[in-house]
């Protein structure tokens, strides 16, 4: 009877070592299966499309993208033309962003090249001044065409796909200081009816997707050095700065990048703009 019980208390032993193996292979098995997959989510690069690429704050920012280990699609009406050439991390896609069938290829190039659409920049959009009387019909269906519908077009697909993703996403939109101060002088009321436009927009779907992770900012820059303002004269340039330098690129860049990235912000409108925006100077 003896040897019975201690026969059956070696069986039990050996039962409990085996369960307690068992139970430390499964975990040791489940933290290198977790391991795998955080290691993947951490090397695949997120995918970034920039509108606007092709010069000034555009390649700025796809130059900055690409430094920081980013996928990116660059965008603009002659993006083929530009200082840029495709490579492991950068695609170009040519094409007038006020087109939604432009719009459709950038989303469509995003995803069967990188798999994923993680963030867009939506830089494309242009500006000219003139009093208000002479604006044109024309005029506002020019600026209407790459403010608005530009920003419409590829942000409603980039939106989709983020949503399929599950993984949350950036949209940062590039307005301009003179929305909330506009300058005596710089006439231009009809453009910042759509960069007006792109503030109230980021700031109603950075409300409509917060629970999806889905961040909507915007950048609001003063005067920028970019080939936009080749022509104009340095002084008056600087002129319309309260700290009386003109920003480069890279200002703006450098905004643009912690929107990107800052997990907590949404619904923001950062302006880079030596303070334009708090009033008279």
């Amino acid at each position: 009877m003896q040897f019975s019980a201690h026969s059956d208390c070696d069986n039990l032993n050996k039962e409990s070592k085996m369960t307690e193996l068992e139970s430390t292979v499964h975990q040791q098995n489940a933290a290198h299966a977790n391991a795998r997959e955080h290691k993947e989510d951490v090397v695949k690069p997120r995918t970034m499309i920039v509108t606007g690429a092709s010069r000034g704050i555009g390649a700025g920012v796809t130059n900055a993208f690409i430094k920081r280990g980013y996928n990116v699609v660059a965008n603009s009406r002659e993006m083929t033309k530009s200082a840029f050439a495709p490579a492991e991390k950068l695609v170009l896609v040519a094409g007038n962003i006020g087109e939604a069938s432009t719009a459709a290829k950038i989303a469509e190039t995003a995803i069967s090249n990188f798999g994923s659409i993680d963030g867009v920049v939506n830089n494309a959009g242009i500006f000219f001044s003139k009093p208000f009387t002479d604006y044109t019909a024309r005029d506002f269906e020019l600026l209407s065409e790459t403010n608005l519908k530009g920003y419409i077009y590829i942000t409603q697909l980039a939106v989709k796909q983020m949503l399929a993703q599950k993984t949350g996403g950036s949209v940062t939109c590039i307005t301009s200081a003179m929305v909330e101060h506009p300058i005596a002088g710089v006439n231009a009321s009809i453009p910042m009816v759509t960069k007006g436009g792109l503030e109230a927009i980021t700031r109603s779907l950075a409300m409509e997707y917060a629970k999806d992770g889905i961040r909507f900012n915007a950048v609001a820059p003063g005067i920028v050095d970019t080939p936009m303002h080749a022509n104009d004269p340095k002084g008056f340039l600087e002129g319309l700065s309260p700290m009386g330098m003109i920003s480069d690129v890279d200002d703006i860049v450098e905004a643009i990048v912690y929107l990107t990235e800052a997990r907590h912000v949404t619904g923001e409108v950062l302006h880079v703009d030596a303070g334009a925006h708090n009033g008279k100077w």
